[in-house]
């Protein structure tokens, strides 16, 4: 599983959505984010380059984040169900997708009656420059590391220190502030696309006191891995067409079965990598009803009782 490749699929715009003229990468100004809560977990190690952003598509990204936040989206009171979602926008580590894959999930979450959390986790350093970091890309792409050899996950976890860290404060901080925000603290879940998918994975697998209560993991690696005895529900959605997961096997699945744990599996013919939420003209565009539904029939779209 390597990292870089995850990367090259949205910043490099295999997560085109239907109209793609906007498809150039543009700088723009940091937007501002009143309600984002710096999580404590310090500046990333080494870092210099300062967070910047920039529109693809229509949607903004982040990169060269340092400091890690979490965005809340708060149901409304009445609809409330006292479940909550922590969501890890993907990017390859490099970038975030920040609204395809973070508030416009979250948005929809809370929409449900689910809290939200849009997490910006720190990410690997890029050229603080946008041609730089085109540059960079453009050398990813030219090493032909677009289908990387299948890896254990629990084989890159030692690489995500500092990301599982922040998703581990985003827990704590939830959990800490469940009266407030009106969330079971028993009921805190994580979704995670692409390299979202692979934190929200390894969170899991070595976040120690996370513990998401179910995971989503939307086109991120299907590897196998040695399933915890008390793993969560978990709800996995991937398009046969991926050009970074698709025909590799399905060992995450194999895995969670054989364990006995509680998985659904959606393979959908079409979609590519990072739909998210593009309205795209494919059945991949159905992926957050049909987690709706699955959170429903665990009984997390209505109070506890």
């Amino acid at each position: 599983m390597h990292l870089a490749a995850i990367g090259m699929a949205v910043a490099c715009g295999l997560a085109a959505p239907v109209h793609a003229q906007n498809d150039k990468m543009q700088p723009v100004p940091i937007p501002a984010q009143p309600n984002a809560i710096v999580l404590g977990t310090g500046a990333l190690p080494g870092a210099t380059a300062p967070e910047s952003w920039h529109s693809q598509y229509g949607s903004l990204f982040a990169r060269n984040v340092t400091v890690a936040t979490l965005t809340p989206f708060l149901p409304d009171p009445a609809k409330a169900t006292g479940a909550a979602v922590i969501v890890a926008p993907g990017g390859g580590f490099r970038t975030l997708s920040m609204d395809n894959e973070g508030y416009d999930v979250a948005r929809a979450l809370a929409d449900k009656g689910v809290a939200a959390f849009v997490l910006k986790y720190r990410l690997n350093p890029t050229p603080p420059d946008m041609p730089g970091f085109e540059r960079s890309m453009k050398e990813m792409f030219s090493t032909g590391a677009a289908r990387p050899p299948l890896r254990n996950p629990q084989a890159a976890i030692a690489g995500l220190a500092p990301q599982i860290a922040d998703s581990r404060a985003a827990f704590a901080l939830v959990r800490k502030r469940a009266a407030e925000w009106r969330v079971d603290p028993d009921r805190v879940g994580m979704v995670g696309f692409s390299a979202g998918a692979m934190l929200t994975l390894a969170t899991t697998l070595a976040g120690e006191d996370a513990k998401p209560a179910f995971i989503g993991l939307i086109y991120g690696p299907l590897a196998p891995v040695t399933v915890p005895a008390d793993a969560p529900p978990m709800f996995v959605a991937l398009a046969a067409d991926d050009p970074f997961f698709a025909n590799s096997g399905f060992g995450l699945i194999d895995s969670w079965t054989s364990a006995k744990r509680p998985v659904e599996f959606h393979l959908y013919e079409q979609g590519g990598h990072g739909f998210g939420m593009y309205p795209k003209e494919t059945t991949s565009t159905g992926w957050f009803d049909a987690y709706a539904r699955w959170l429903g029939m665990h009984g997390l779209l209505k109070p506890a009782r």
